[in-house]
């Protein structure tokens, strides 16, 4: 759907008029009265509209909090620049889009937090709902402001002082304990104290003692309501369909197999209920999981006919030439060897070897895709100029198995995250990551490879983020009110920049987030791989 921009009346009734045709666009959109004795709750993301509905966890905690008879769930997103000036221009408060209410009318204001570079986000969405940004300077008035997602149980402490609850873990069970605490207290100071303490809670106007990461024990119990379909996102006019959580591999640099420890998966037969239940409204099925080579039956869910599938991407190994028959109508194609040699993916655990990467590349020719997406990533852990000269290498010994078909590559620079055995390691240095981007770009160019990239920019937005405390609050409300950059903004908060992003750190060095119990790995075994990593 395409809209003219403000095509009638002024701000914001004309921006208005584009939420409502979005809306009447979509299917499996819930609006519900906001009358009675209900929860008023708007789910905020970070991001933009686009962005925000193509994420899995977002659009399944709007659909559960939405089938409870005490509560109903709205969306907000960031605006796109141009209406973002709009509002701020206007001074127009910001509102939900289901049914147009301002944000500071709502009871619980709750943000599904994916990426840090999205931080700032959730600044300008407080700020143009005219709600202090601090927890410590809202009152009983103001609505609660919660906040969950992958970045509330690696490291929320940037975050910290701007809500008043950080839901610590998966989605389902602590939806449940939520409401059941909201109900049984009178007032927002007694269901602060009733949370404190309770798995899966973090209260972050106290001493943080240990907070407990709560997960989902077994996906086969989880009831599975209506979900949003709209054509305006990644996944255009897409059913998802999650077959698997968690990942058994255990890649050094990925925080998944930590924070969504331990793999589990679904049966064959749950799967393929909600298959057969969404092929009356939706053609189209995108499965769900980090490894799904991995998932039991692959072959046998993508052959059920009726439904196109799309799976994410595949995994370098013999399974995912078995299952490329059964893609026919996929035109593209991801894979992530993530390194150019041998050694660098055994230092990172990526346990694919060369050969499993070309037999698998040439099977994807073979079966016609024409498109290969390859990623990897460059300022990893004891990687050198070699190593970069070995995904060239690797990559026209790609090209070379087939005229047939693009190939474009996708590099991301290394960044630590919290609760992998890398969450120790400093980022490689603005002039080297530029060097072997440069590297990569200039020497492909020539065999008509794409090479796409962020900045080098973005990458340290994400790893200052991903590794500071509480003191990186105040960064963020610099960048927003006085415009500026992260580094003039460190500058102004007296933030240690580079000993945040390079410093070296050690085993008894404090972390952030060592209040948070991820359940998987401890800190020691955690330490015991990285040694044996870099050695």
């Amino acid at each position: 759907m395409e809209v003219k921009r403000f095509q009638s009346g002024k701000f914001p009734y004309s921006y208005k008029n584009e939420i409502s045709a979005l809306i009447e666009s979509e299917s499996g959109v819930t609006l519900k009265n906001h009358g009675g004795k209900k929860y008023r709750v708007c789910l905020a993301y970070p991001n933009t509209y686009h962005v925000g509905m193509s994420s899995h966890g977002f659009r399944t905690i709007y659909a559960l909090i939405n089938q409870r008879d005490d509560a109903l769930c709205e969306r907000a997103f960031v605006p796109e620049p141009d209406i973002y000036d709009e509002f701020k221009r206007t001074d127009t408060v910001l509102f939900s889009y289901e049914s147009l209410t301002p944000l500071t009318s709502f009871d619980i204001i709750a943000f599904s937090v994916s990426y840090e570079n999205d931080y700032l986000n959730i600044l300008k969405i407080l700020d143009l709902a005219k709600i202090p940004l601090f927890a410590k300077d809202r009152t009983e008035t103001h609505p609660l402001v919660i906040m969950g997602g992958p970045c509330a149980f690696m490291n929320p402490e940037p975050l910290a002082p701007f809500f008043d609850v950080v839901c610590v873990g998966e989605g389902e069970p602590i939806i449940g304990i939520f409401f059941s605490k909201l109900k049984n207290s009178t007032g927002k100071l007694e269901f602060l104290k009733s949370l404190s303490g309770t798995d899966g809670f973090y209260i972050p106007d106290e001493i943080p003692q240990k907070v407990k990461r709560v997960y989902v024990k077994d996906l086969n119990t989880l009831s599975l309501p209506s979900q949003l379909i709209t054509e305006n996102t990644e996944f255009s006019n897409m059913y998802l369909v999650e077959a698997m959580r968690g990942c058994p591999w255990k890649c050094r640099f990925c925080a998944i197999s930590s924070i969504y420890g331990p793999p589990r998966k679904r049966q064959f037969y749950s799967v393929m209920e909600e298959i057969e239940r969404v092929k009356p409204y939706c053609l189209k099925v995108g499965l769900i999981g980090p490894s799904l080579t991995d998932y039991p039956r692959l072959e046998d869910v993508l052959s059920a006919g009726g439904v196109e599938f799309s799976i994410t991407s595949l995994r370098a190994s013999r399974k995912s030439g078995e299952i490329l028959p059964l893609m026919k109508e996929k035109q593209s194609v991801s894979i992530a060897p993530e390194a150019g040699s041998e050694r660098l993916r055994r230092v990172i655990n990526k346990k694919i070897t060369h050969e499993d990467i070309i037999n698998t590349c040439r099977l994807i020719f073979e079966n016609g895709i024409s498109l290969l997406k390859l990623y990897f990533m460059i300022g990893l852990p004891t990687e050198t100029h070699t190593d970069i000269l070995e995904i060239i290498s690797l990559v026209r010994e790609v090209r070379a198995l087939s005229k047939r078909g693009h190939i474009s590559l996708s590099v991301s620079p290394f960044v630590p995250k919290a609760f992998t055995p890398f969450q120790w390691h400093p980022m490689e240095s603005s002039q080297v990551v530029k060097e072997r981007l440069k590297t990569l770009k200039s020497a492909l160019k020539k065999d008509g490879i794409q090479v796409h990239h962020d900045t080098a920019g973005l990458a340290y937005v994400e790893g200052f983020f991903a590794r500071s405390g509480k003191e990186a609050a105040q960064v963020l409300c610099i960048m927003l009110k006085r415009k500026l950059n992260l580094k003039a903004a460190v500058a102004e908060a007296h933030v240690d920049y580079e000993k945040t992003l390079f410093g070296k750190l050690t085993f008894d060095s404090p972390l952030p987030w060592d209040f948070i119990d991820s359940t998987t790995a401890d800190k020691q075994t955690l330490w015991n791989d990285y040694i044996v990593a870099i050695s």
